[in-house]
């Protein structure tokens, strides 16, 4: 149902991303690094286009990485690791939430100001480098609004919009992203411990057809269900939750 061919998602992706860079006069691109499999197969994807010069990876933790996935994910896209930027963004995170008086509890409110000023960072990069920002989300998480919206949703371009991340995790096999990656729990490590498929209740393996049912094939809940998707109620509703936020602003 989900499967893909990966040639011709690299060709369908590399050409949209020298269309895209072609049609806004720009030769550099700046991406949020997280070591994940999202930024790593965009990654991949840009050094396949662009030159180590003209790629500007980032990474922005707010807690302390003893991971080598960065690096891993540098070293599988073939860009030496001193390319790579690394800043922290406790202290400009921890002064906004402080003023805000967000509470500990409040691990949302705190996640979304964390994602906001990750969002600041890599904009200002972009400015000072005359560079375009590359988008990572995939189109699970669009779909089932698992963003914080002018926050890791913001973007100049967004490549593997359209691919499930399920569809993302076959990419990435092929594209031989590192195993340690692939294997990584997904995260968007907004607080200790944080998982995807911990805040939604389920997992993108069972998410995905479900999603694509729905959304692509516009079969009913009813029609789901029947094929024996036992969670399609909770993930429809999910998604059906946060679909404000592909509609905002309202406008008059």
């Amino acid at each position: 149902m989900l499967s893909i061919n990966p040639e011709e998602q690299i060709k369908k992706i590399t050409s949209f991303i020298k269309d895209t860079l072609g049609m806004q006069n720009k030769q550099n691109v700046v991406l949020g690094l997280s070591g994940g499999v999202d930024s790593s197969v965009s990654l991949n994807l840009l050094a396949r286009v662009l030159g180590p010069d003209n790629i500007h990876p980032v990474s922005l933790p707010y807690f302390e990485d003893k991971s080598l996935d960065t690096e891993e994910a540098l070293k599988g896209a073939g860009i030496p690791s001193n390319y790579l930027t690394s800043l922290s963004i406790k202290q400009m995170a921890d002064k906004i939430i402080g003023e805000l008086k967000i509470p500990e509890e409040d691990t949302l409110r705190r996640g979304n100001v964390m994602t906001r000023v990750r969002m600041t960072v890599l904009y200002d990069m972009a400015k000072k480098l005359d560079a375009l920002v590359c988008g990572t989300e995939n189109r699970s998480e669009k779909l089932l609004g698992y963003y914080t919206r002018f926050g890791d949703e913001a973007s100049d371009f967004e490549p593997i919009l359209h691919l499930y991340k399920t569809q993302v995790y076959e990419l990435a096999k092929y594209l031989s992203v590192p195993v340690s990656i692939i294997n990584k729990p997904p995260s968007a490590n907004l607080w200790e411990n944080q998982t995807d498929e911990g805040e939604f209740g389920f997992s993108y393996k069972e998410a995905d057809p479900v999603l694509y049912l729905y959304f692509n094939e516009k079969k009913s809940l009813e029609e789901i269900e029947k094929l024996g998707f036992a969670n399609a109620k909770k993930i429809i509703e999910f998604a059906k939750n946060n679909s404000y936020k592909h509609h905002t602003p309202y406008k008059t």
